[in-house]
């Protein structure tokens, strides 16, 4: 009896995996062969003890909209999605089967055998027939000097004994005795090793294949890793084969018959999967069952060390643990400072464990993501998401936020109607976006790029009722009327278009920036982790604030010569008052009318349409502009910003500076705080400098050309200059956010 075990997916059972690595003897490993798998498996005939699981983390592929046929490519994401994967591999197999192959010819020089075998059979392939390994020769000094290649259809079929059945299959044998060969012979020039063809015949006996048979021969039906994770999908789902095929040709956009493998080789395919998992299955679940105990232990004793730790979990009616959450108690202060936006993130899973990931992250006073908690659920129903809720809110000591960002998913959104009905849910927009390549660009084909530019403006749009007639525009101009990813867009608009949510407080934790810095929290947890344990260990690490650089204060020069900015400059962190310089500059380029009530209209002074009404109460300093910019970021707004001026204020009314963005706010201590008073004095060196050397190179120019020249070499050789990296990723920052 064959003893399977899982090379590199150890630990989990036939419905996790996108794909089985297994490798047997005699009849099933030529057909693993036949199937292009061989490469990936590693047989064990004997019981031995299991090594650690590797942990293995995919984005989440199924679509929201329900159909379970229906799965993601994300955009910019080759390595996590089926259909990029298939293009990369089908890209991959044309480019190399189009290069110019030449006939081999006596003395060609290959580095190794199996180089010479590859080229040879791309010759083959382009040349309509196939080759197979003959016989090897070898000796004691050179090990294997010799390697015959032949013709698919050389030599003759050995008759075989029959078997005693009552009727045995009569198969006939394509072999006619060609004599097509190529035989290698290895040397060794200077102690480099390397082969050359010693014989070569090109004279076949049979006729050769055309370019549409050619790729039907056994050696050339392979089923890419990507094809297997969809085969094995829909078998698992009851498909029989013939329907399988047929969902891969409507897939992958081909004819009948057009896929590069048949029918029987995916039959064959999903038997030996089956039974090589099968045999294994109740191992590999009890192994997983393990990991799970001792990371629910690690927990325990997490506990025991920190009291301010807090974790809880599920079990079902078998005493099996189903969910596990947890939270540390940096995590909880930095909740009653930043917890009025989360963003529950639940990109990823696990297929190793077949548990779902879900992390809770506020965003900071500098703009950065903190880890607020985590969960692995044992899938995304509407209780686990309810459960998920309901712990993360009792870590939190009950209070609930006032925003909480979500990816598309109907079950967490019921979860959260029903568990944090006062809160407002706001569906990412960079998930909306990362979607809709896949939704839309197999039906759209070139049209896509200009409906995602028209799709771009309708999202930015501000007002509802111009949302929806727009929207009706899109829809009936691109013919997507009767779309289902279209309609699910449509029936979640209250949660992602701006015209919806812009009186939504999000606290910019939308913006690109953001998210690339959960992209890269990520990678520092989702490395390859050989156990649940190890998992838990790197959260830990990632989420110890005494593990986070201190925020160096970089220079903030000012760029206008208002109070407010300067005002403004002392309070809040250089990420905010970025934010709020942007709207500062931007309010000089607006107009003000006074109305009757004291309120204002607020106008750009070049634009005649889009002017803002900024309603002002004097008595209690209220102010409120008709943009909700405010309202949206923590940021006030360009128009309200233009008021205050034209009302002499030299100082942001105290209310208007939100805490979570003051410089007293930070959860790390900062570096310098008096680097801000020395970075004014060489400011203002600078300034004088550069002022009088403007004016003494405008006389000439030749005094110019040469001050030209002269600053960028200058420039380009401070620019040169070490930095700390430190200083260097602070300094970036700085600049995306002016940008």
């Amino acid at each position: 009896m064959y003893i399977f075990i899982f090379h590199q997916f150890s630990g989990a059972s036939f419905s996790d995996f996108p794909f089985c690595q297994f490798q047997a003897a005699g009849p099933v490993q030529r057909r693993a062969s036949r199937l292009g798998l061989k490469k990936h498996f590693t047989c064990f005939f004997t019981k031995m003890t299991m090594k650690p699981s590797n942990n293995i983390w995919i984005r989440r592929q199924q679509c929201p909209c329900g159909d379970w046929k229906c799965y993601v490519k994300y955009e910019g994401d080759d390595q996590t999605s089926v259909s990029s994967q298939l293009i990369k591999n089908e890209t991959t197999s044309t480019s190399s089967s189009s290069e110019a192959v030449f006939m081999p010819y006596v003395g060609q020089i290959f580095k190794t055998d199996e180089d010479a075998f590859e080229y040879y059979s791309n010759f083959a392939r382009k040349n309509g027939f196939s080759i197979r390994k003959a016989r090897s020769t070898e000796s004691q000094n050179l090990g294997i000097y010799r390697r015959d290649f032949v013709c698919y259809r050389s030599g003759f079929n050995q008759p075989r004994k029959k078997a005693n059945v009552e009727h045995p299959r009569d198969r006939k044998s394509v072999r006619c005795g060609c004599d097509a060969k190529l035989y290698l012979t290895k040397e060794i020039v200077n102690s480099v090793t390397q082969w050359y063809i010693s014989q070569f015949s090109n004279v076949h006996n049979h006729e050769l294949l055309e370019d549409d048979q050619v790729r039907l021969l056994p050696a050339y039906r392979k089923i890419q890793e990507a094809d297997q994770e969809r085969i094995l999908l829909l078998s698992k789902a009851g498909f029989p084969v013939n329907r399988i095929v047929k969902v891969l040709e409507l897939e992958k956009g081909v004819q009948p018959g057009q896929l590069p493998f048949i029918e029987k080789d995916v039959r064959n395919f999903v038997r030996t999967c089956k039974k090589s998992v099968q045999e294994n299955d109740a191992l590999l679940t009890e192994k997983r069952e393990n990991d799970t105990l001792e990371f629910l232990e690690a927990c325990k004793a997490m506990a025991e060390r920190d009291a301010d730790f807090v974790y809880d979990y599920t079990t079902d009616e078998n005493s099996k643990v189903e969910n596990i959450s947890w939270s540390y108690a940096d995590s909880v202060r930095a909740y009653t400072v930043f917890g009025d936006v989360v963003t529950f993130d639940t990109t990823y899973r696990s297929i190793t464990y077949g548990l779902l990931l879900g992390v809770w992250f506020g965003i900071d006073n500098h703009g950065k993501p903190v880890f607020l908690g985590c969960a692995l659920l044992q899938d995304e129903s509407l209780n686990s998401f309810a459960w998920a809720l309901q712990t993360f809110l009792r870590f939190m000591r009950g209070r609930c936020p006032q925003t909480v960002l979500t990816d598309i998913d109907s079950s967490l959104r019921d979860a959260i109607a029903r568990e944090l009905p006062d809160t407002k849910h706001v569906i990412c927009s960079w998930h909306v976006h990362s979607k809709l390549s896949s939704w839309f660009m197999p039906s759209l084909g070139s049209q896509y790029e200009e409906f995602k530019a028209e799709f771009d403006m309708l999202c930015h749009l501000e007002g509802i009722e111009e949302f929806e007639h727009q929207w009706n525009h899109l829809v009936a101009r691109f013919g997507l009327a009767s779309d289902k990813h279209i309609a699910l867009l449509f029936s979640y608009r209250t949660s992602w278009p701006l015209s919806y949510i812009r009186s939504y407080f999000l606290a910019r934790s939308m913006t690109a920036e953001f998210y690339q810095s959960l992209d890269e929290f990520f990678k520092r947890i989702l490395s390859g982790q050989t156990c649940l344990q190890l998992f838990f260990e790197q959260v830990w690490f990632a989420a110890d604030l005494r593990n986070r650089s201190k925020e160096a204060l970089q220079y903030m020069h000012t760029k206008t010569c208002l109070p407010i900015e300067e005002n403004a400059r002392s309070i809040l962190t250089p990420y905010a008052f970025n934010a709020l310089q942007h709207e500062i500059v931007q309010s000089m380029q607006y107009a003000t009318t006074e109305l009757a009530n004291g309120s204002y209209l607020v106008r750009h002074y070049k634009k005649m349409e889009g002017e803002y009404l900024v309603i002002w109460i004097s008595q209690d300093e209220q102010i409120h502009c008709s943009c909700k910019e405010f309202e949206h970021s923590g940021i006030l707004c360009r128009h309200c910003l233009r008021v205050l001026t034209v009302k002499n204020y030299f100082e942001i009314p105290e209310k208007y500076i939100l805490f979570r963005w003051r410089l007293e706010s930070s959860l790390v201590a900062l570096e310098d705080q008096n680097g801000q008073c020395n970075s004014d004095e060489y400011a203002q060196v600078f300034h004088s400098l550069a002022a009088t050397l403007l004016t003494e190179s405008l006389f000439t120019k030749e005094r110019f050309n040469h001050v030209h020249r002269e600053l960028t070499r200058l420039l380009e050789h401070v620019r040169n200059m070490p930095v700390s990296n430190e200083f260097a990723s602070n300094m970036a920052a700085n600049n995306i956010s002016e940008s």
